[in-house]
């Protein structure tokens, strides 16, 4: 996202792929076009696409702004739906709350803008939707199931604030205790942590910040678990890859909620690292060539996490090297004014952001402990 929400830390960004040194092209090692499997040996994608379409649930993994990655995950799910016609349709970007506008949409009964609206698309999800509307027609020409996965936001920000047993059992939506998760998924964590300084590595943040997403991907497993219980239909969960990938996250609950057999699809980017493919990222990964379609448009990106705060959104952490950085932002912020616009969610910050141009600089209006100061975000001219 253009502002480095909690979510978008843990879903898209940082946890899929934290490679260091020079990319080796994945020409080298998944041939633009074809199939491989976690160790980079071809696949033949007959075989493949088979095995998944049988599966109770096929996880197809994506990076939220990556056009290429939505233009493969609409390929992959009219292979399998030409292979099984019983498909469901499992979305991350849909909270449980609008489940009902979804089964209108499924059934014709719903516009494009009308489906926008009442999902309230821009404060729930943010991305663009054009990345998103071609599966979503799909799903509705073939009348198949869209199954709402997420849970609010603010579930998940405040499990990482105040932990899970601090949360009543009556608002937590529904969702169950989280499986421990695996050291492997640990680490990985601990590394996105990192990313963002000493203060998002204090005691209790960290368990905390595994407690949170454990608890994300228990809430869209356990729906992706229920579709399949109740329709028999193959669910094709359209999700983050970073809630996948090494069967750390999702799989990992599923597998706890007794659907072990899950099927894990990854694009592979032209600039991914080889040394990634390490035998357990994924069942199989789809080269993607380079240079094939124009480069999707870079989006400001202002390196902050936020949560609810009084009067405003309070900045949880600030991303080394970032545009947040350098204007001064810090943890414990409250960001009350963007652009003289009035910030009172994190999706008011994020639409002003979005809206910069590059080389534009941002005025922002934040309270401290010490009174008010005024700062400049300064976007980066390429």
């Amino acid at each position: 996202m253009a502002v480095l929400l909690f979510s978008g830390l843990l879903s898209g960004g940082l946890l899929a792929g934290m490679g260091s040194g020079a990319a080796a092209k994945a020409a080298a090692c998944v041939p633009p076009g074809g199939w491989a499997d976690a160790s980079a040996r071809p696949l033949g994608a007959a075989g493949l696409l088979r095995r998944a379409a049988a599966s109770p649930a096929v996880l197809l993994g994506e990076r939220h702004d990556s056009a290429d990655h939505h233009r493969w995950q609409l390929h992959t799910l009219a292979a399998l739906h030409a292979l099984n016609p019983d498909l469901a349709v499992g979305m991350e970007m849909f909270p449980r709350s609008v489940q009902p506008v979804l089964d209108r949409w499924s059934a014709g009964q719903l516009t494009e803008a009308e489906l926008l609206r009442e999902t309230n698309w821009p404060k729930v999800w943010g991305y663009d939707a054009r990345f998103y509307l071609p599966i979503l027609h799909f799903a509705r020409m073939n009348r198949l199931p869209v199954i709402a996965l997420n849970v609010d936001r603010g579930l998940v920000s405040r499990t990482a604030r105040e932990g899970w047993t601090a949360i009543p059992a009556a608002e937590r939506e529904g969702v169950g205790d989280p499986a421990p998760p695996p050291p492997s998924y640990t680490e990985r964590l601990r590394e996105a942590m990192a990313a963002h300084g000493p203060t998002e590595r204090r005691s209790g943040s960290f368990e905390r910040f595994v407690e949170a997403q454990s608890v994300w991907d228990r809430a869209m497993a356990e729906r992706i678990a229920d579709a399949r219980r109740r329709t028999n239909r193959t669910v094709v969960a359209i999700l983050g890859q970073g809630h996948i990938e090494g069967r750390d996250g999702v799989p990992h609950q599923l597998t706890d909620l007794g659907i072990g057999d899950s099927v894990v699809l990854l694009p592979w980017d032209s600039d991914r690292p080889c040394g990634e493919l390490d035998g357990r990222i994924a069942d199989a990964v789809y080269g993607l060539g380079d240079g094939e379609t124009t480069p999707d448009t870079p989006r400001p990106r202002l390196g902050v996490m936020l949560e609810p705060g009084r009067d405003g959104v309070r900045v949880r952490a600030v991303t080394e090297g970032s545009v947040a950085a350098a204007a001064g932002l810090a943890a414990g912020d409250i960001v009350v004014a963007a652009a003289g616009t009035p910030v009172r969610e994190a999706s008011d910050l994020t639409a002003v952001v979005q809206r910069q141009a590059p080389g534009t600089w941002l005025p922002l209006t934040v309270k401290r402990d010490q009174g008010t100061a005024e700062l400049v975000a300064k976007f980066p001219a390429e």
